[in-house]
Parts: structure tokens; sequence; C-alpha cells
């Protein structure tokens, strides 16, 4: 059994859990009203009342706990589960066999998005196509826009699918054919893509050619370690794009169902700024959007 290390975080209610390898391409936030059908060591951790949220990404597993528990008291059970879980179930999600595609799709902020997420990697990193011409050099969008007329917009990044359709049709009408056309595409080989996908930590060419100030880094950590994973589980993708030092305002780059989405202004002053302002106040007052 792999051991895990247990490492405190700024936020005193979240305590991470590090595993020596990566347990799972992109990231999951969880919380009691999620899908953890196929999730067992969600299912252990949510047995305990006083677990609120869970987060896994990159190589480690997050628990946010209620206020009246003291950590003390409940870390060692956790750690525990997560390593007997994590023993059972390495790559987090029930193995399956044959290694069938399975796709699930998951509602995402936007009303226009629908996320459908793999359980296996499909891209090291991510690819926006915004037409159907520019889907030629990416064979999996262009599948979906040839057999899809509904659909305006296809964002992949590590192990899901984010499809931004037309007012045409309601997402509960198409939902299961898409899910099952995505899942075939998949298990026939089909090419997710020919050209290469962005990284993550570059997500623009401005941010390629140039490196962050310390201050610009202090900001996306944070941003990465507890915006990101959340942002990423709904089809959207967050980078810190600008940074203003005389007006301490932050300007975000938002992709994937974060873009345009009506809900993203209301995320950003309720949730990143209020977050922001929380941990680097010296440094930041004001977010920005800027949609990709």
């Amino acid at each position: 059994m792999r051991p895990i290390i247990i490492e405190p975080t700024e936020n005193q209610k979240v305590m991470k859990f590090v595993a020596d390898y990566n347990l799972i391409p992109g990231s999951l936030e969880l919380d009691r009203d999620s899908d953890i059908t196929e999730i067992p060591l969600a299912k252990e951790l949510f047995q305990y009342p006083f677990v609120e949220r869970i987060f896994i990404t990159a190589n480690f597993v997050a628990v946010a706990k209620q206020d009246g528990v003291e950590w003390e008291n409940v870390i060692d059970p956790l750690k525990i589960i997560i390593e007997q879980e994590l023993a059972a179930n390495p790559r987090i999600y029930l193995q399956k066999k044959n290694e069938e595609h399975l796709i699930y799709a998951e509602m995402t902020p936007n009303p226009m998005v629908m996320k459908f997420v793999s359980n296996t990697l499909l891209l090291d990193g991510f690819i926006e196509v915004k037409t159907p011409e520019e889907a030629v050099a990416v064979p999996l969008a262009k599948a979906i826009f040839d057999e899809y007329d509904f659909a305006k917009e296809v964002f992949i990044s590590d192990n899901f699918v984010a499809i931004t359709k037309n007012v045409s049709v309601e997402w509960h009408e198409v939902m299961i054919t898409v899910k099952e056309f995505i899942a075939e595409y998949l298990q026939k080989g089909g090419i997710v893509s020919n050209t290469a996908a962005q990284k993550h930590e570059s997500p623009v060419e401005a941010l390629i050619n140039r490196e962050y100030t310390e201050t610009e880094q202090k900001i996306s950590d944070i941003l990465k370690e507890y915006v990101a994973p959340a942002v990423e589980s709904d089809g959207g993708k967050i980078s810190l794009i600008d940074y203003d030092a005389e007006t301490k305002t932050a300007k975000m780059l938002l992709q994937g169902a974060c873009s345009g989405c009506p809900s993203s202004t209301a995320t950003l002053k309720g949730g990143i700024e209020n977050l922001l302002k929380q941990f680097v106040p010296e440094l930041v007052q004001h977010v920005e959007a800027v949609n990709g």
C-alpha cells in the first residue's frame, strides 16, 4: 500500500492528502449532490458527516471539513481510508475491463454548455474549437460538428469534452445521444486531435513568452490550488492573464464553459475575488474577466 503524506493548506478547513503519483487527468470537485457512483473513494469519505467537499487533482486529494470538527480528531481515519481506496482503485474511478471508454455527462454553470467526461485521458492540455472551420485538425471536434448542427463550440481538455450548443435544442433532449456518440467514437479508436494541445500553464501566446512576476506567481498559485479544480470540473479553464499593481486588479482569462457563461461574473466577484482578498489582501482587491 502506497503511503499518503498529509499537508496543511492556508485554508484551515482544507487538508491535503498527497500521493506519490498522479491520481487523475484533470480534476474533480465533489460535494454531497455530486454523482459519485463510479468513485468509491468519494463514497467512503462522504460517509463522514463532517466532510463537506472533496477536491481531487494532480497527485492529491483535498478534503474540506465543517467548522465544528478538529483535524486532530479525524485526520488519521481519513488518511487510512484514502490509502485503502487508492490501493483498490489507483486511478480514482472503478476499474473497467478492456479499457472501455465510459462517458458521463455533467451540467455546467453555463446552461448552453454540457461537459462530457471520459474515464481516460483525451489530451495532455487543451484545445478550444470555436467554429466548424477550425475543426479540420481536431477530428473529434469535427465529428461532433458534422453530427450535430446545434453544436457551436467544442472545448477538449484532459479527460473531458465541453460542447456549447445553440438555442435550437435543450440539453435534456440530446444529452444521451451525444454521450453515446462520443463514447462510440473513442471506442472505435477515433483520433481526438492532430494538432498539439495548448499547455495549461500557458493558455495564450502572451503568457508563453513571458514569466510571471513574483506577485503574479503568488496569485497564480492560489488559483491553481483552490480555483482551477472547481472551474475545470465545470468544463472550463481560468488563468491569470494580467495584473495591475496600482489598482490591485487581477484579470482572468476564461475559456471553455466559463467563456460567456452568465454566472461567470458572479463566480468571479462572489467567489474568486473574495478568495484572493482573503489570501492576498495586500495584492488583490478587484478581479476582472477576459473571455477566451
